[in-house]
């Protein structure tokens, strides 16, 4: 009751405060109770998503379609995916006596937190995005990555686990648990051209023999299969079977489950945004859910902060674009790159601890394919701590310097950007995220990313 009273008066007075108050109050109430999270989550019915991208967007598409399905839940939507964070929210959606006001729970879970997290919570639902590199100095590599969920796996004996079959690394999380499992994939090529991307997966995690690939949607995701021992893509319970349409507002696709096909439209672009939308259906399945209704869901669900957010200053059109690794940052230029009208581009980096303090990722990331957008990509603006490291990287492919303007005063960088009175995309890291929607939230009246 303390650590609940402690938790609740810690968020009230920071949020009073005008912060977000999303990790502190929760780290307070820990102290007080080390096992609080334990004590709250009995009787809940709990869903994780988890994994190195679209944590995110895919727990927003699962919310539309609880709230479509009228079920009553409370979601950790502020992004506290830590311990502490995840605690926080479930102290204050519960009463002093420690009774979870809800009988079900969303929670994002961070990929290296889940296996703390699942000591604690016995989710019902477990749904896996995937595993790309990302933040080396905090994750290591993949593997490193992959072995923390699967340790997550292994404390959630209860959980359905929603697996992406298009991810060598993920699917490899069946082999190691006896939970039943629902896979889910994209079975169509994504891209009309040739995907040539870095791989962080390029070898069998089994044999170490090289994949081959019947096709490739992006990254080291698609159909795989070992020509040495044989482990392959296995056949998805769900999958998106045919991609309709993709531009840069949303996509049409068509789901199927079984025998039955889906159509849907994801109000989002970008081909990651249809694997979220695969993967959100897929936890629709696993809880008995009307999939048409799940469906219906993608067409009109509330993006979360940062990713594809979009906004309208000085009468430009403003999105942002959260980025954070190289297989990300990709599927960003993959989108940008099927522009035709103009456009100005914003690339904010920062390495604070959130980010990741090694940047020299933005090395891997094929920026060089901007240079083909002569006539369409009007600027490109550099903001945030590595503000520098960013400008260099786009002179080394072939920007000329002086269409390379830094400004790191982000007030000053949306002042200028959206005068040119063009669609505005900006890609930030995390606390640049978080840092520039601050700015936009007190300079043009819109909400905290908290609420």
């Amino acid at each position: 009751m303390i650590a609940v009273l402690a938790c609740k008066l810690c968020r009230s007075l920071i949020r009073l405060l005008g912060r977000g108050g999303t990790d502190f109050p929760g780290r307070v109430a820990l102290k007080l109770c080390p096992n609080l999270l334990g004590e709250l989550a009995k009787n809940v019915t709990t869903v994780i998503v988890t994994g190195t991208n679209g944590k995110t967007t895919t727990s927003r598409m699962i919310e539309q379609s609880w709230q479509d399905a009228g079920i009553s839940y409370f979601a950790n939507k502020s992004g506290a995916n830590l311990l502490s964070g995840v605690t926080a929210e479930f102290a204050v959606h519960s009463t002093l006596t420690g009774r979870c006001k809800y009988p079900y729970a969303l929670i994002e879970a961070d990929e290296a937190a889940l296996k703390f997290i699942s000591k604690y919570v016995d989710a019902k639902v477990i749904v896996f995005t995937n595993v790309f590199r990302d933040q080396l100095d905090r994750y290591g590599e993949v593997t490193h990555t992959l072995e923390k969920l699967r340790i997550g796996s292994k404390n959630s004996p209860n959980a359905v686990l929603c697996l992406n079959a298009d991810d060598s690394l993920i699917t490899s999380l069946h082999d190691d648990v006896p939970n039943p499992v629902l896979f889910y994939g994209v079975s169509t090529p994504i891209y009309a051209g040739h995907v040539a991307e870095v791989s962080d997966a390029p070898y069998c995690i089994k044999c170490k023999s090289e994949y081959e690939y019947d096709f490739v949607t992006y990254g080291h995701l698609g159909g795989y299969r070992c020509p040495h021992c044989g482990y392959a893509r296995p056949t998805p319970d769900l999958c998106v079977s045919r991609i309709v349409t993709s531009d840069e507002e949303h996509s049409e696709v068509v789901f199927r489950d079984g025998q039955t096909e889906i159509p849907a439209s994801i109000n989002l672009p970008g081909g990651y945004n249809i694997y979220n939308a695969c993967a959100a259906m897929t936890a629709a399945k696993s809880l008995g859910l009307d999939l048409t209704k799940a469906a219906q869901s993608l067409s009109h669900f509330a993006c979360g902060f940062g990713r594809m957010e979009k906004f309208e200053i000085g009468g430009a059109d403003v999105r942002m674009i959260l980025i954070k690794n190289p297989a990300g940052c990709n599927q960003v230029l993959n989108f940008l790159t099927q522009r035709t009208e103009p456009f100005v581009f914003a690339a904010c980096l920062n390495d604070r601890a959130q980010d990741g303090k090694d940047v020299s990722w933005i090395w891997d990331v094929d920026f060089e394919r901007l240079t083909a957008m002569e006539g369409v990509l009007s600027d490109i603006y550099v903001s945030g701590v590595r503000a520098d490291d960013m400008a260099l990287r786009f002179l080394y492919a072939g920007f000329p310097k002086e269409r390379i303007h830094v400004q790191k005063d982000y007030a000053q960088l949306m002042e200028e950007a959206t005068g040119k009175k063009l669609p505005v995309f900006v890609m930030p890291t995390y606390t640049a995220m978080l840092a520039l929607r601050g700015t936009i939230a007190k300079r043009y009246g819109y909400k905290e990313f908290w609420q």
